[in-house]
């Protein structure tokens, strides 16, 4: 493409000479322009070096202009008589020939007559390094910024200065080029967020490359198509030595339309793709490939090009599967696209299949993951048989169906297979079968080399087997050193589970949030178990913070998570947001919700790992009067925990959500019971707890306060003690229940204050700032009111907020229509509504 500078008088203009207020040039170049012509620099000997495009002539026009100006004489070398000019300007003199620049060296000697001369960096003859050299100074031309591309834009498109800024990077000739093209354009057909330019823009630089010569346009197709300024591809794709390839790489980026680190301008090559030919392209690319190849080089990037062409053949297959095995680390999405393209281009779909099916399971494609590793594993001559059954077995996990996981991972028979079914048989109540398969582990790792990553998950399955026999503590521990064992190696895992994701179960289920949340956020930083694991990560993470009563970070947390979960993150997902709707009292958002779970929870199968999104569901399913739905899920599930010996640090969450379920219908026999499990849990576990022991004094004191006794004394530190393990917003409910259930009125002054306090983050008992009137004529409490009220809650759910009774919101509600003078409700509500957006 060839990038001209602004036309000099006798030479066609490839751009439009800007007027003299356009602002090609920035402020320090003006101003060396305005010391040349005022003489502050005579006799000037001036070189501006640049590539095409950079505004080299706009330089020595702006400088002609202001000798001009003040009566001096300007001559343009080759084009007038020089006579007796006070300054000379010689632009393109790397065009100039021997005669011309021995007449340029001579005028250099010249201490009377200024000379100020243009060229781009190449070519460079020894004539011209001779001239130059004379000189005693180089203007040095810079790309445009957004302000100065806006300008030349006008005001009608100035809005499109960061597209053309970063399509053109900036570089004057191009931009005015553009802005040109633009101008011709309906207002609509470019965007400002748009990530590439119309077809019909760019057609105005067909002619640009219908003049290159065939070497320099192949060279820009290599460079678009993944070489780079690989010397030795282009030497090939080019037909010449390294020499000539510095040749021609030095004319292009001379045009200006090649970066210095050989990268073609985003213009450029949208241009190269939308106006060459594409079997022109397509041969390039190819030539590319074969070169790569026979030198046993990467060749993803250069790959990349060819998919989604016709293009076919045993040498493309093979290309496409080394790039998809280049791929499969980093971007397994990439790498199992690149494997299908392998397939169509002749290569044998079985001879892929392990390792294709790896890459789909990662990349959350669990359909095809299985199909795949099913036309592996049933073909007897198949590589790699073994291995598609350990993924085959680990996507059936993410499908929560751990039959069919244990089943595969049994006749895949490694070690890590081995490992992964223990972890499965702890989770459905196993423990002897996960003990058996450790033990067959440990004696197939004297035919395996130990890795990381059976160490790992040695190490998982362990803790897990500790979170179930031993004390959560040193669950904790041997959880945290697995995760920090596979953290090297773990991005380009598929797991059943990860060290992160059980070590961050445990943590929540015994109070160590801010260990949880470490483990989480090292594994989302490290990418450990891939996308499939992210997803988990993230939910986890956002789990966390609705326990702390953060619902604000939870929703933004549970917004980041990409793509359709797998079934199992999907029931994670659902209790998340059922748990939220019901912390911040959003009945029709719980109502929508188990709309969308009703029927497909009953399909889910339980086990150890479901008891937190399973338990919130049931609390849900109490609050919607649909308890039965999940009867024989929690039936399931209790019976798990029965096979563990009933380990207290998980059968007291589900006891935790049972006596809530219980309490939400009003089944304060079964709430008792639950109460009375959480205290035999905090029991077994002593001192090695504080977790347990708050939410056992909780829940008693939850039953007390449901019979209408209520030590407010007592209830303030079982809410603190719930405050300090994590469970905020537990603590403010509990502190807020029993306020609006107690009849002593200093009683209940002080749990709403403590509620409050609690609410807050804070769990010391100070209380807050004694209710003041507003501008509006309204109490604190008022406004608390109006603003919910106006924001769509219901007298229920503004009541659940702010811990007091909705008969209470409404008596708050009837004052304010009479302190106000609103003569209906919706008066009313328009004039909170007035109220709550000024103030």
């Amino acid at each position: 493409m060839q990038a001209s500078d602004v036309a000099s008088p006798g030479r066609p203009a490839a751009l439009r000479t800007p007027e003299p207020h356009e602002p090609l040039l920035d402020e320090p170049t003006r101003d060396l322009c305005s010391a040349v012509a005022d003489g502050a620099l005579a006799p000037v000997r001036l070189a501006v070096v640049a590539p095409g495009g950079y505004g080299k002539t706009a330089v020595l026009r702006q400088v002609a202009r202001r000798v001009e100006a003040r009566g001096g004489t300007v001559a343009w070398f080759g084009q007038q008589d020089l006579g007796t000019a006070e300054l000379i300007l010689a632009d393109d003199a790397h065009d100039a020939d021997e005669t011309a620049l021995a007449e340029l060296y001579e005028r250099t000697g010249d201490e009377v007559t200024g000379l100020v001369i243009a060229a781009r960096p190449w070519p460079r003859p020894p004539a011209l390094n001779k001239v130059l050299s004379r000189l005693r100074g180089q203007v040095v031309l810079r790309p445009l910024d957004t302000r100065r591309v806006a300008a030349l834009l006008g005001r009608e498109r100035a809005g499109l200065a960061e597209l053309v800024r970063a399509q053109t990077l900036g570089v004057p000739g191009f931009v005015v080029r553009l802005a040109e093209a633009l101008r011709t354009e309906p207002a609509a057909a470019v965007r400002p967020d748009a990530t590439g330019l119309p077809p019909s823009v760019l057609a105005e630089f067909r002619p640009d490359l219908d003049r290159l010569p065939r070497d320099l346009l192949s060279l820009l197709l290599a460079a678009t198509s993944g070489a780079g300024l690989d010397v030795n591809l282009l030497a090939g794709v080019l037909g010449t030595d390294h020499d000539g390839v510095a040749r021609a790489v030095d004319a292009v980026r001379a045009c200006g339309l090649l970066t210095h680190d050989g990268t073609p301008l985003p213009l450029v090559s949208q241009a190269l793709r939308v106006l060459v030919p594409e079997e022109r392209r397509l041969a390039v690319s190819h030539r590319l490939v074969r070169l790569q190849l026979d030198r046993e080089g990467p060749v993803l990037d250069l790959v990349r090009p060819l998919l989604g062409s016709e293009l076919g053949g045993a040498e493309l297959a093979e290309a496409f599967e080394a790039a998809a095995d280049e791929a499969a680390e980093d971007d397994p999405a990439l790498a199992a696209t690149l494997y299908a393209a392998a397939t169509r281009a002749g290569r044998s779909p079985t001879a892929l299949g392990c390792r294709w099916a790896e890459v789909a399971a990662r990349s959350g494609d669990l359909d095809t993951a299985l199909r795949l590793a099913d036309q592996v594993i049933a073909d007897p001559d198949a590589e790699g048989r073994a291995h598609a059954a350990g993924t085959a077995a680990t996507a059936f996990v993410h499908r929560g169906q751990n039959e069919r996981a244990r089943e595969m991972y049994r006749w895949s028979a490694t070690r890590l297979s081995h490992l992964n079914a223990a972890l499965i048989a702890v989770r459905d109540g196993g423990l002897a079968d996960a003990e058996a398969l450790l033990d067959s582990a440990a004696s197939e790792s004297a035919q395996e080399p130990p890795t990381l990553v059976t160490g790992a998950m040695s190490a998982l399955v362990r803790g897990t087997v500790e979170s179930v026999t031993s004390e959560p503590s040193l669950a904790l521990s041997t959880l945290a050193d697995a995760a920090e064992t596979l953290g090297p190696v773990g991005r380009s895992l598929f797991l059943p589970d990860t060290p992160a994701a059980v070590g961050a179960l445990v943590g929540m289920q015994c109070g160590e949030l801010p260990l949880a949340e470490t483990l989480l956020k090292q594994a989302v930083e490290t990418e450990v178990g891939g996308q499939t694991a992210r997803s988990r990560h993230l939910l986890l993470t956002a789990w966390i913070a609705m326990l702390r009563g953060d619902t604000d970070s939870a929703t933004r947390t549970l917004a980041t998570v990409d793509g359709e979960p797998t079934p199992r993150d999907w029931l994670l997902s659902s209790g998340l947001r059922a748990g939220l709707a019901r912390r911040t009292s959003d009945l029709g958002a719980l109502r929508t919700i188990w709309a969308d779970v009703r029927e497909a929870v009953l399909r889910l199968r339980v086990d150890l790992f479901t008891i937190l999104p399973f338990g919130e569901l049931a609390i849900a399913a109490a609050r919607l009067g649909e308890s039965e739905r999940l009867t024989h899920q929690l039936g399931r599930m209790r019976a798990v925990l029965g096979a563990l010996g009933d380990p207290p640090l998980w059968s007291a969450t589900l006891h935790w959500s049972g006596l809530h379920a219980a309490i939400t219908a009003d089944r304060r026999d079964e709430a008792a019971e639950h109460a009375m499990a959480l205290s035999r849990c905090a029991d077994r576990l002593g001192d090695h707890t504080g977790y347990h022991r708050a939410i056992a004094e909780a829940a008693t004191c939850w039953i007390d306060i449901l019979g209408g006794a209520v030590d407010a004394a007592r209830v303030e530190s079982a809410a603190g003690a719930l405050h300090d393990t994590g469970l905020r917003w537990d603590a403010a409910r509990l502190a807020g229940q029993a306020a609006i259930r107690t009849t002593d009125r200093a009683a209940m002054v002080s749990l709403l204050e403590r509620a409050r306090a609690l609410q807050g983050g804070t769990a010391a008992g100070a209380s807050r700032p004694a209710p003041r009137a507003d501008p509006g004529g309204l109490s604190e409490r008022e406004r608390q009111v109006a603003e919910l009220v106006v924001s769509g809650l219901t007298y229920r759910q503004v009541g659940d907020r702010l811990f007091i009774s909705a008969k209470t919101v409404e008596h708050h509600m009837a004052r304010m229509r009479q302190r106000l003078g609103a003569t209906s409700r919706a008066d009313l509500l328009d004039r909170l509504r007035e109220f709550v957006t000024t103030s």
